[in-house]
């Protein structure tokens, strides 16, 4: 009998054990299942926005030969040095130059089709190489959008034919368009570029940075080194928990009461962006900051004040380098989703058309977010290529910005 009790032990212990491996195997299984599902939906969306946007990088193009050896430019070459080549040139008649060029090449319907200020870009290639003049060189210039339109497939019946007629000729391309990255913003999909809401991005993030971190980090530190419990610090720390998760549209609506407010004549600027993010981006640090602090071993503070050091030297020389690295995830985060908001910058009035980069924190300015917002609600599809370019450029910066945050953790982390 008692064999046999054993036996049917050993047997319900073994089933029970299977049992276990069995749900431990579903649960990897699962685990691995979750992660390939994640991989998956982020490579589908990597891919189908980096193949949409490699023809935002490129623009269509007119190719023909510029002559200028008969001397039909008259312009001395001490007058393309500095600010005023274009004038001169421009003074000069480059543009019925290239314009009677153009239709020497093409024909007069084909060169009718260059943007009219595509003589600009003639003008700064010639600034850059004086030698130019007086000789002949082949040039590609930017088509007007009807014509990119026709090289797409999407535009007039006879523009389509042009265009075709046009590339079979090799007199019509598309190809890399540099200027993408230093032009600004523009109400032709062929001219616009990313550099004033890029740059806007940057001045923007580098206030929110300024003012969030130092505060953030100051307070968590007050709050869970110094502070007495009480019902006030009580307060406090539940009115920072709520403000994490409020709207990020309400900041907008403050920094647009506030700090509009205070400073009207700043609409649009990187600073008063800056300061409205910084505002949502505080207590997300604050937050990731406490508990960091809190992860902090009682026993390193024990050790600091025991060898006598004062208070506040243990928590600056020894707590809060030791914390840093958990400070710095959640400002990562924090960075991250300020990066991205759009609606509390469309609040203060960063939707405006901005035709130059800013100069300074208080020049009107655009974010990437809000460009892409703005583009993607235009009717002309050349800007739905644009748009997906755009994209690119906002996550590589994102990439960039976090890879710099993550270096610093690393740097500064510690293991006791």
């Amino acid at each position: 009998m008692t064999d046999t009790a054993s036996a049917a032990r050993n047997d319900r212990i073994a089933a029970r054990l299977a049992a276990r491996h069995a749900s431990e195997r579903r649960f990897r299984a699962l685990g691995f299942f979750a992660v390939a599902l994640s991989a998956s939906v982020l490579a589908v969306l990597l891919l189908t926005m980096t193949a949409n946007a490699v023809g935002g990088f490129k623009r269509a193009e007119v190719r023909f030969t510029l002559n200028l050896a008969s001397g039909m430019l008259q312009v001395d070459a001490a007058q393309l040095q500095g600010d005023t080549a274009e004038k001169a040139l421009e003074t000069a008649g480059l543009k019925d130059v290239v314009q009677f060029a153009a239709a020497k090449a093409l024909g007069d319907k084909a060169a009718a089709e260059i943007d009219p200020d595509a003589w600009r870009e003639v003008a700064s290639r010639i600034a850059a190489d004086p030698s130019l003049l007086n000789t002949s060189f082949d040039v590609s210039l930017p088509a007007t959008d009807d014509l990119a339109s026709g090289l797409r497939g999407d535009g007039l019946p006879e523009t389509i034919a042009l265009a075709s007629e046009m590339k079979a000729k090799d007199q019509l391309v598309t190809a890399f368009d540099p200027g993408f990255l230093s032009r600004s913003d523009a109400t032709s999909p062929q001219a616009v570029g990313i550099w004033g809401a890029l740059k806007g991005s940057m001045l923007t993030m580098l206030i929110t940075l300024v003012l969030a971190f130092p505060i953030g980090v100051f307070t968590a530190v007050y709050l869970e080194e110094f502070a007495t419990k009480n019902r006030w610090t009580d307060l406090i720390e539940v009115s920072i928990n709520n403000l994490a998760a409020v709207p990020s549209i309400i900041f907008g609506l403050l920094g647009l009461a506030v700090f509009l407010g205070i400073f009207p004549y700043w609409r649009s600027a990187p600073l008063i962006g800056g300061m409205t993010l910084a505002l949502m981006t505080m207590p997300v640090i604050v937050i990731s900051g406490r508990n960091a602090i809190k992860a902090v071993p009682p026993s390193i503070r024990d050790a600091a004040l025991a060898v006598g050091a004062s208070r506040v030297q243990t928590v600056f020389h020894h707590v809060l380098p030791l914390a840093l690295p958990g400070i710095l995830t959640g400002t990562i985060i924090g960075m991250a989703r300020a990066l991205g908001e759009t609606a509390p910058l469309l609040m203060i009035g960063m939707k405006a058309f901005v035709a130059t980069a800013p100069d300074g924190f208080t020049s009107p300015s655009s974010v990437l977010p809000v460009q892409i917002f703005l583009w993607s609600d235009e009717i002309n599809r050349g800007f739905v290529e644009r748009t997906s370019a755009a994209i690119i450029v906002l996550l590589i910066f994102l990439l960039v910005m976090n890879g710099v945050a993550i270096y610093l953790r690393n740097r500064f982390e510690n293991r006791w």
